[in-house]
Formats: C-alpha cells, structure tokens, sequence
C-alpha cells in the first residue's frame, strides 16, 4: 500500500501558530537526542482541540509527534482539559493498547498559548470524509471495518475500571442524569439568538433516564475519523484518537453518541452534508445495524434505544453550539463553522422526529 495514503498535516492557521523553538526547548527535557527544529503542520479535520505535528524526522535521531492544544476562546470549564486527557491515555494504554504513548504534559499556558501534550504519532490512514484520492473499500471490507471498530468499543466498555485505576475518571453513579443536566446547561449558557431553546427535548430526556444503570469505560467521540488504519490493510484499527471527552460512563450513551454522527448513503439531504467520516460507501453498516452488533455482541438488550439516539444527537448539538458560540461571538475565524447554527436546528428536528416515534410505538 503506497504511503501516499497516510494521513498528513497542512499549512498552519496563521492564527493559531506558535512557537515551534519553545516547545522543542521544553520538550528536549523529555525526549533523548532531540535535535532540530521540527516541521509544524496542522490537522484540520476536527472541529475542538487543536492538534499538530511536530515532525523532526529531518534530523538524527529521528522523532516524530502530535502535540495537542486547547482552542482560543471561551470554553466550557470541564472542556479542553488536556492534563485529563493525557492522563487518562496513559492510564489506560496497558489495558486498552490501540491508545498513542504519551510522551509528556506541559502545564505552562505561556509556552504556546494554552497548556498542552505530546504524544507520538502513528502514521496511518484517518478515514474522514472521503477516503485518500485512489484509495478504495470493497463492501466486504468496509463490513469488516464496521465490525472491527465495534470490536474495538466493546473491549474498551470490557475493561476492568478498577483494577486499571480508571475508576477515578468518572463521578459514580447517576451518569445518566449529571449528563443530561450538564449538556443541558452547556447548551443554554452557550446558545445564541438563532438556535431553538430545546426544553420539550431536554425535558423528555430528563424524564426518560435508564431504569438501570451500568458504567464502564467510555469514549464518548467514537467514529471512524478518530481511527487511524494501517496503510497496509485499511480494515485494521492501529489507534483511536480522541480521548478528550473519555470518562468513565453508560456504554449504551457512548453508543447513542456514536450513531448520532454516522451518516447513512440514504439520509436526506441535509444529513449528508453533514457527513465527517465515509460511512456512505457501500457495506458500511447502517444505524440499526450497530445497535443490532453491539447488543448481540454484548448480551445487552434494552426495551427500546430511542433515548440513547436522542441523547446522542441532542449532546452533538450542543456541542456544536459550543463552536458556533465561539463563532459568533468572534473568538474563531474558522469560517467552517459559520452554519454551525443551522446544524442546531437540523439535529433537534430529528431529535422530536424520534421522539414522536416512541411515542406512537409505546401507544400501539
């Protein structure tokens, strides 16, 4: 498989640059032989964090890393946590392997801007929205893919939180409710005058929490475009990404937030602009096909899934109101999020559209 596959980074925002001299300083203190200045480039496929290449690979010995920051702008206080993030990759690494070594955490915001980490990079394909210009999936191998990255999830709800000492990510029970309230909250403190309010949603979710409650560990971003595939064999998972909004939680709500970005080849129009990850391409799975998998897969059979697939969606929204606020209110030029608004408006639509459903289906 030719390297032109892999995925690389592009020029940086000229304003979100920094000091490439001052992080090489810092991170020379950790990393043996360190020589050179780096090539800094910048991944622009997400839409939170900022995350860069530091590629010293030009140099003896070579080194090559990914150094992840905070965004400029006001933020949700328990957001862009990098010292938390960090930590629990490493913490999770013996345990769950498909996770980048860590190779260190600066807590200085005066260095670049913002506190930040390190890891290293693996090289690899991150299937965003289309796949690599040549690169292409058969439906048997774009089915293989699907259950290979489910794969993936279930042994990451499977991990034993307290033998691993993973058990101090999450606040106990009552997962359910603090997340309904929290993204709740988020998304009022964060709403501008162009979004709907959302109470007939949040009030729906807040009266159809779980009868019961399971926690594990979580990811909570869990998508194709926070994969990295061997170039060798694209249905071959070498790392998630991502790990930002991990904690320990319901895995069904993990799997609500899964679905609530996996667009189908069939969604309506607006859906499809939409789409971050090539799920579109024959064999992918369908939603339905998901919650089929992993249920059979995990023995979990709950009555219905509507309130995870609310959830999902509802909590995207307000995610990306989150970004649209920063937006709107200047913090960011990226004019990528300039309709962030609209998907606001698209997403709660379809959050009432499943409600109604389970509510005609309950009433039969």
């Amino acid at each position: 498989m030719s390297e032109q596959f892999i995925d690389r980074g592009q020029q940086v925002r000229g304003d979100e640059a920094f000091d490439a001299d001052a992080v090489t300083e810092w991170l020379s203190k950790k990393v043996e032989n360190l020589a050179g200045s780096p090539e800094v480039t910048q991944f622009t496929g997400g839409a939170s964090n900022w995350t860069y290449r530091l590629d010293y690979t030009q140099h003896q010995p070579q080194h090559d890393f990914i150094l992840r920051r905070a965004p400029a702008g006001t933020k949700a206080r328990s957001a862009h946590d990098m010292q938390r993030e960090a930590r629990l990759q490493q913490a999770l690494k013996p345990v769950f392997p498909w996770v980048p070594n860590i190779v260190g955490y600066c807590a200085d915001p005066e260095l670049i801007g913002s506190d930040f980490y390190v890891m290293e990079r693996i090289p690899g394909i991150i299937p965003r929205k289309n796949l690599p210009r040549g690169l292409e999936l058969s439906a048997a191998d774009a089915k293989t893919l699907c259950t290979k990255m489910l794969d993936k999830l279930i042994a990451l709800h499977q991990v034993d939180i307290n033998a691993s000492g993973l058990a101090e990510f999450g606040k106990g029970e009552g997962y359910a409710a603090r997340q309904i309230s929290g993204w709740t909250k988020r998304y009022q403190q964060a709403r501008t005058w162009n979004v709907p309010g959302g109470k007939k949603i949040t009030d729906w979710l807040a009266n159809h929490l779980p009868a019961q409650e399971h926690l594990c560990m979580t990811h909570n971003d869990f998508r194709l475009d926070n994969l990295i595939l061997n170039p060798e064999d694209p249905t071959d998972i070498l790392a998630v990404l991502d790990w930002e909004l991990a904690t320990v939680g319901d895995p069904l709500m993990d799997v609500g937030n899964m679905l609530a970005y996996w667009i189908e080849a069939d969604d309506d129009r607006i859906a499809r602009s939409t789409r971050r990850q090539p799920t579109h391409l024959p064999g992918m799975f369908t939603r339905q096909q998901i919650i089929d998998y992993y249920c059979e897969h995990t023995g979990v059979k709950p009555e219905s899934f509507a309130f995870y697939e609310v959830y999902g969606l509802f909590r995207l929204s307000a995610i990306a109101q989150q970004i649209y606020y920063r937006y709107h209110h200047k913090q960011t030029r990226n004019k990528a999020f300039k309709n962030f608004w609209f998907l606001v408006h698209y997403l709660h639509w379809r959050c009432r559209k499943i409600i109604r459903q389970h509510q005609r289906t309950a009433n039969a």
